[in-house]
């Protein structure tokens, strides 16, 4: 991953629609407020989620005829993604630019999803078949690729939150085998109350959140680029006989050791149940640390999506030298990424 630089950021969570309210609610450092979203039949117990704010603008892509029927985790991919592109974006449909997707998700299209199987039990017969196309994993990626008349390689992820270092691992994979001169990795989930409810039985102080997260690679440091991929380890998953916290060291065991300044960007979110393994494992970190899921909530490969996005955003902007990104997903892996600082010139 010598070659792979980050040429661009987007951001979309609870605390607005660019990287730049991403790191103004990080910087402040405290967490975002819940509100209560009803659940249908327990009206007195109401779920905790911290959602998206509505934007200040109607984003201008919400007119493009794909995008009259989509769900929030569509709006939520093309705004980072479009933000993470910037100029870039206008080259992609004229050919001037082969650009891969990575669109990386753990729940994906819920909204529609509870939605249409809603009206399938209620009467098949009256089931509304413009919703199905909706309820698909990779609905958002298509919508994607259609808005900037990409016609390159476009994969969807399906996993849980660690799925979205898996996918820079593979962009840097693509990037390097020159299949693409560019590539574009989105993590982005929604709320609903099938979501909210069911975080609730396994961990009932996490507050479930939503938004997107993406990183736009090149080869080579193009226009200044000062933020290089170094590492992404291999996914370390707990089963049977390998427990979640022994997945998590060996995440950070294949990760290099950077002396400060280097920054941490753990998954702790302020939940006992869910911190403990990797709170545990990361126990003697003496360095700068962030903690973005404490301050935005749970949002699952959104989540991941923000962590790597803060780090590699504090990279290029502070006196650090390297940054770490953990991992620990809710079901299936461990997993860690690095990014480090280099000078512009090299290649």
């Amino acid at each position: 991953m010598s070659g792979v630089f980050i040429a661009g950021l987007g951001a979309v969570s609870p605390a607005g629609w660019t990287v730049a309210s991403l790191r103004s609610a990080l910087a402040i450092g405290l967490p975002l407020p819940a509100v209560d979203l009803p659940r249908p039949g327990w009206a007195r117990r109401p779920l905790s989620v911290r959602q998206v704010p509505p934007p200040e603008q109607r984003p201008a892509f919400v007119t493009h005829p794909r995008l009259r029927r989509t769900s929030p985790v569509a709006h939520h991919t093309l705004s980072a993604a479009l933000e993470a592109l910037g100029v870039d974006a206008a080259l992609i449909s004229s050919g001037a630019l082969t650009l891969g997707i990575i669109y990386c998700t753990m729940n994906g299209c819920v909204n529609y999803s509870r939605r249409f199987y809603d009206e399938v039990l209620k009467d098949p017969r009256t089931a509304s078949p413009l919703l199905f196309p909706e309820t698909v994993f990779n609905s958002p990626a298509s919508h994607l690729g259609s808005l900037l008349g990409a016609t390159a390689v476009n994969y969807t992820l399906v996993g849980d939150a660690g799925v979205f270092l898996q996918g820079l691992a593979l962009a840097a994979e693509w990037l390097t085998d020159g299949r693409v001169g560019g590539c574009l990795v989105v993590g982005a989930e929604e709320t609903d109350w099938l979501l909210a409810d069911a975080l609730r039985l396994f961990d009932r102080q996490a507050v479930a959140a939503a938004g997107a997260g993406a990183i736009y690679l090149r080869t080579g440091p193009e226009r200044g680029a000062a933020v290089r991929l170094s590492a992404v380890t291999n996914p370390h998953l707990f089963r049977a006989g390998i427990p979640r916290r022994h997945a998590a060291q060996l995440a950070r065991e294949e990760i290099a050791f950077n002396p400060p300044p280097a920054l941490l960007c753990d998954g702790l979110q302020g939940s006992e149940r869910s911190d403990r393994d990797e709170r545990e494992v990361w126990a003697d970190w003496t360095g700068i640390r962030i903690s973005p899921k404490r301050i935005l909530g749970e949002g699952f490969t959104a989540a991941a999506a923000w962590q790597c996005v803060a780090a590699a955003d504090m990279l290029g902007r502070e006196p650090f030298s390297a940054a770490t990104v953990s991992v620990v997903g809710c079901h299936a892996q461990a997993i860690a990424g690095q990014f480090i600082k280099t000078n512009p010139t090299e290649s």
